[in-house]
């Protein structure tokens, strides 16, 4: 799974915002706000990767309980599936 080409990931004061670029800007009208570990998933969206891929990336990023990055990843995925931001 990978993020859709010609969306570009900014931090703009202490926030995050994903905004459409080029041809994305006809599919997706508007920008998306992250926080600080959503900024970090859509990184690691950024280039081809899988489920467990990523969920070992927080594992070993952040103090969290498996089961729980991994209902958060899915939830997160599952949100970037629904926008269709996903390849």
């Amino acid at each position: 799974m990978k993020i859709k080409e010609n969306y570009m990931l900014r931090k703009v004061a202490d926030c995050y915002v994903v905004v459409p670029i080029g041809a994305a800007v006809a599919e997706f009208n508007g920008m998306i706000n992250l926080n600080e570990v959503g900024a970090f998933l859509w990184q690691k969206l950024e280039s081809e990767t899988t489920f467990e891929e990523v969920l070992a990336s927080m594992l070993e990023e952040y103090d969290v309980e498996e089961a729980v990055a991994s209902g958060d990843l899915k939830r997160f995925i599952k949100e970037l599936e629904d926008a269709e931001l996903l390849v």
